[in-house]
């Protein structure tokens, strides 16, 4: 039970309503210490927070850096830490795997998109479920929904398709499903039909609305590249201050 992704995975288990997993995003090892002081007892890098920190658009970074920067977030702290890896990189299951455990993941979101649309939904399942069995019990695969990202609110079926593929992803055997940008009731809906915990973002403006979606059957919640960029504000504005400005 020592073992950190059964560590980690406890950690999604027996939430009571109101009090989510909250899984803050480091884009580098000085942000991930900071989180660990904070007393935060699991990490969940963002992609789109580490690409702006090596300089790169978000979805336009290297695999071979993306997986450097994880490994030392990973050797920067003490406690668990999962990687957001996108779509995978291209990369077989097999080696995504391998990868992953190389860096010191105790997880990984995978998304169900890539090139701006969403992918064959049996395919993923069967993606997942291969990158599940290879890993045994050694990644958290948490399987990212990207319907309300290409689709929309107001887009057609929308709701249904969610609610259909983080089902079919759940029974390919994601650890959790992630219906990313999903309206409120949606998420409830969503919660309320799969087996496994639901993964909500949220917004790091204090905790009643992580509170909220707890109530609304979020498991964990993560917080994409937002912490990233409020600390980036936050340098620009120091450096404003320098100028006089």
């Amino acid at each position: 039970m020592n073992e950190p992704a059964s560590v980690f995975r406890a950690l999604h288990h027996g939430r009571l309503p109101g009090d989510p997993l909250v899984l803050p995003g480091p884009w580098d090892a000085a942000s991930a210490r900071v989180f660990e002081d904070a007393g935060f007892p699991a990490l969940a890098t963002p992609s789109a927070g580490v690409a702006a920190s090596l300089g790169h658009a978000d979805g336009q970074t290297p695999a071979s850096e993306m997986f450097a920067a994880v490994a030392r977030i990973v050797r920067a702290v003490s406690v668990p830490v999962s990687a957001d890896v996108e779509a995978g990189y291209g990369l077989a299951p097999a080696e995504l795997v391998d990868r992953l455990l190389e860096a010191g993941a105790v997880g990984c979101n995978l998304e169900d998109s890539a090139d701006g649309a969403l992918v064959d939904a049996r395919r993923q399942a069967d993606r997942l479920a291969e990158v599940r069995a290879l890993a045994g019990g050694h990644l958290f695969v948490n399987a990212r929904v990207d319907t309300y990202v290409h689709g929309g609110p107001a887009a057609a079926g929308v709701e249904a398709e969610t609610v259909a593929r983080a089902l079919l992803y759940a029974e390919a055997g994601a650890d959790c499903v992630y219906p990313i940008m999903a309206p409120a009731d949606v998420l409830s809906r969503v919660a309320a039909a799969v087996p496994v915990p639901v993964n909500a973002l949220g917004v790091p403006d204090g905790p009643s609305g992580i509170r909220r979606l707890g109530e609304l059957g979020a498991s964990r919640i993560t917080f994409g590249p937002q912490l990233q960029r409020r600390a980036a504000d936050a340098v620009r504005d120091v450096a404003g201050r320098l100028l006089g400005r």
